[in-house]
């Protein structure tokens, strides 16, 4: 529930609208609560001073043996009338007998539920001696006011219990006290079942309305993100779709603005460079065709070898900068296949380089940019320490080209020094030792390109290097997308058919 919290807009938003909901319906409650009490109170005393108006009114015309039938017939579950014939000046003595009287079952109940099968008890009320002294001690007999009580006989009001319950005691002509005493407590809560059922109706409607309110703004949000990681990987993407609320509206035209510009910075950039190196070639024409004319042939030979160095490195630049172009369009490929051709073009080069085959892996990347990346990590490993082991592996986050050698390794302090363009571990600038110093950084930049990176770690003894690639490229089995095989791939599979003798 937590992760769920945490990672969903959905479920937040959601979430605030019921708390809302909860909270709106605490401060209405506790508004309307006082007002309720009150007003339900006053209606409860009304009707008890009115039933106990009719009742003296009708004993005074009965003959007394009549009396205590009537009034035992005309008691409920929460009111009792009995007759004494002495007035009670003791008011917790009488708050007692009333608890004692509102106690004892009905006379006239009947038991309705015998019939149908159950049993049902009379109802009755439970108050204790020491609740009462506390609830209303001190307090005695009142007169209560002309419009609540407004019939000739003498009257005296008290309550019990706070204010649940009612006492009244009333003198008859004869000379004989009519008592009533009520208690209805109020024990009704806000979160009944009505209360509950409708709280419950308006959270769902309210989560429905939440929910089509949360993919609205959600969708745009994945289809943007999803964009942003493809932009991420390198591929050319077509402009988003401009709509939905205007918030979201903005950030749209926001993210085409920015992939349109980043377009435009690195085509800006590669035809620069590109007219540099254009430019570069007829000076360096110049120098060569004037270090033919000197005479001496060991300072010629040392002009002319560094301006071969010099056309390298500025043809090495400029292939470089135009490698980190994404022309190349994004295809699904089987990338155990495109791995193991590698390895086979290298072992037909006389490279001593070994494919560990596993699973099939069918990914969506550009081929030829991680062909390159591959084949400069395969030949670093093979010119440093003569054999390497190539393997594809599946972790929980990445797909991971994994290239192992044995060969001396590179310090630990150095191994992002490494990835800097021209950077070299051999001090000289021998390229029979050692390359121009691009095969790393080109390796690493296409990693990237695709949203992964090159790591560098150790072997004991060696060096492992991982082409770590992001898992949203990764095609999973029974999808409809299919792979792609190229001449190289089918060239591999020629080769091994004629291995096995396969005609």
């Amino acid at each position: 529930m937590i992760h769920w919290w945490r990672s969903s807009l959905a479920t937040q938003f959601i979430g605030f609208m019921l708390l809302a909901l909860v909270i709106s319906q605490i401060i209405t409650f506790l508004v309307s609560w006082d007002e309720r009490s009150q007003a339900l109170h006053a209606a409860v005393k009304s009707e008890f001073f009115s039933r106990s108006a009719t009742l003296t009114r009708l004993i005074e015309t009965l003959q007394p043996d009549l009396r205590q039938s009537v009034l035992s017939s005309s008691e409920t579950s929460y009111s009792r009338f009995w007759l004494s014939d002495r007035d009670e000046t003791d008011a917790l003595a009488w708050r007692r007998r009333a608890v004692a009287e509102l106690s004892r079952p009905l006379d006239n109940f009947v038991d309705l539920g015998r019939s149908y099968g159950f049993q049902t008890k009379p109802p009755g009320t439970r108050i204790r001696d020491d609740e009462l002294a506390a609830a209303n001690a001190g307090q005695s007999w009142t007169t209560p006011t002309n419009f609540l009580w407004n019939q000739p006989q003498e009257a005296k009001f008290l309550y019990f219990d706070g204010r649940n319950g009612y006492g009244l005691t009333v003198k008859i002509a004869d000379g004989v006290w009519l008592n009533c005493a009520s208690y209805k407590a109020d024990n009704a809560f806000w979160w009944n079942s009505k209360t509950l059922t409708s709280l419950a109706i308006t959270a769902s409607v309210l989560s429905l309305i939440g929910i089509f309110i949360a993919r609205r703004i959600t969708r745009p949000l994945r289809r943007l993100a999803a964009s942003a990681e493809a932009l991420g990987r390198g591929e050319n993407l077509p402009a988003l779709p401009e709509d939905g609320p205007d918030d979201v509206k903005a950030t749209t035209v926001a993210f085409n603005r920015m992939q349109e510009r980043l377009h435009r910075f690195v085509e800006d950039r590669t035809r620069m460079l590109a007219a540099i190196g254009h430019d570069l070639r007829t000076p360096l024409t110049s120098l060569r065709l004037r270090a033919e004319f000197v005479k001496d042939p060991g300072i010629r030979d040392k002009m002319v070898a560094t301006i071969d160095e010099l056309q390298t490195m500025t043809e090495a630049a400029i292939a470089f900068a135009r490698g980190e172009v994404n022309v190349e369009e994004t295809r699904t490929i089987d990338l155990q296949a495109l791995v193991g051709s590698i390895c086979d073009d290298l072992a037909d080069i006389g490279q001593s380089v070994t494919f560990m085959e596993a699973q099939r892996t069918t990914y969506r990347c550009r081929p030829e940019g991680l062909r390159r990346a591959v084949r400069n990590l395969a030949e670093n490993a093979t010119r440093y320490a003569g054999h390497a082991v190539v393997s594809v592996r599946h972790t929980g986050t990445s797909i991971d080209i994994v290239i192992e050698d044995n060969g001396p390794g590179v310090p630990e302090a150095m191994r992002e020094k490494v990835f800097a363009p021209f950077f070299r571990l051999e001090a000289s600038r021998n390229r029979e030792t050692g390359g121009v110093g691009l095969g790393l950084s080109i390796a690493r930049a296409v990693a990237r390109q695709h949203g992964g990176d090159v790591v560098l770690t150790s072997n004991n003894p060696g060096l492992c290097a991982v082409i770590s690639l992001p898992r949203e490229g990764f095609v999973e089995a029974g999808s409809h997308a299919r792979p792609e095989k190229s001449s190289q791939f089918a060239a591999r599979a020629r080769r091994k058919s004629q291995k096995a003798g396969v005609v």
